[in-house]
């Protein structure tokens, strides 16, 4: 089987290709060798490579600046994903597309299903959801997997600011209204080479580890959990804060948990707790 991963050099794409099943052959894609946004480019990818399966981790995730960069956001998160959608639909090949917990704004109160209402809050998540959109409408032959608050040992994401930040400082503040589902990269990337795997599974899936947390009840996992394995030099205090003290140019849902039920079902996949996941990638720090 012959996968194209687009968007390799980001934290879901690297982890993607370096977990590449037996039986796959995986061509990597990334900026500035390959631009989604252009659409003679991927046609012409599409055409050359001739593709059993794309996967689409590509995606502007500047979630602050696009609201000053609404362009780009678009696109990248939605005209880059429809040409994607177009090419694949040309060589009736698979698509299986990442998205986000963005796209919902927050108002629930239990697990958003994947069928739940779309009401994105800010520009990066109506281009997300725009990109969904575009997808779905373009090609039958399609998987989007929703995710939230993705982290891993590479990259920008929380996670790693969280370190840099209390080996500097005495003390954080950290939003404690906030409440998700925290995501390693690493589950994620196993759930979507099982997507891969189930051939016939078409529509929208949501993946998130097991559990909930807060912003804070993450950085204080982050930080017990670093302090065990010597990771950080000391304990500093970190202070809840709310979001209304931590003012950003876009607006965040204060509760965006994934109801993940279905995808765990059909992928046969149990679920592990985004605490032991948490352990796993810090244990890769060593």
């Amino acid at each position: 089987m012959k996968v194209v991963i687009v968007g390799a050099k980001g934290q879901l794409g690297r982890t993607l290709t370096q977990t590449v099943p037996r039986g796959a052959q995986c061509l990597a894609l990334d900026l500035p060798e390959f631009d989604i946004v252009d659409a003679a480019t991927v046609a012409a990818m599409v055409a050359d490579a001739r593709p059993d399966v794309i996967v689409n981790a590509a995606a502007y995730t500047a979630v602050d600046r696009a609201e000053q960069e609404a362009d780009v956001a678009f696109g990248v998160n939605a005209d880059g994903p429809r040409n994607l959608a177009r090419a694949a639909a040309k060589g009736r090949i698979r698509l299986i597309h990442v998205s986000t917990d963005y796209v919902f704004d927050g108002t629930a109160c239990s697990p958003y299903a994947p069928d739940a209402p779309c009401s994105p809050l800010g520009v990066y998540g109506r281009s997300k959801r725009q990109g969904e959109i575009h997808v779905q409408s373009t090609w039958d032959d399609v998987v989007i997997v929703r995710t939230s608050w993705l982290y891993s040992s590479h990259g920008s994401n929380f996670l790693r600011t969280m370190l840099n930040l209390m080996g500097t400082r005495d003390e954080l503040k950290v939003v404690a209204d906030q409440v998700g589902g925290p995501t390693s990269a690493a589950t994620l990337a196993a759930a979507i080479w099982a997507a891969v795997e189930h051939r016939q599974l078409r529509g929208i899936y949501h993946w998130s580890d097991a559990g909930v947390a807060s912003w804070y009840d993450f950085a204080v996992a982050i930080q017990e959990e670093a302090l065990a394995r010597d990771l950080l030099p000391k304990a500093i205090l970190i202070r809840p804060i709310g979001t209304v003290d931590y003012p950003t140019p876009a607006k965040r849902p204060a509760y965006s948990v994934l109801d993940c039920r279905s995808a765990w079902r059909d992928l046969n996949m149990a679920p592990m707790h985004w605490r032991a996941a948490l352990r796993q990638v810090l244990d890769g720090f060593q």
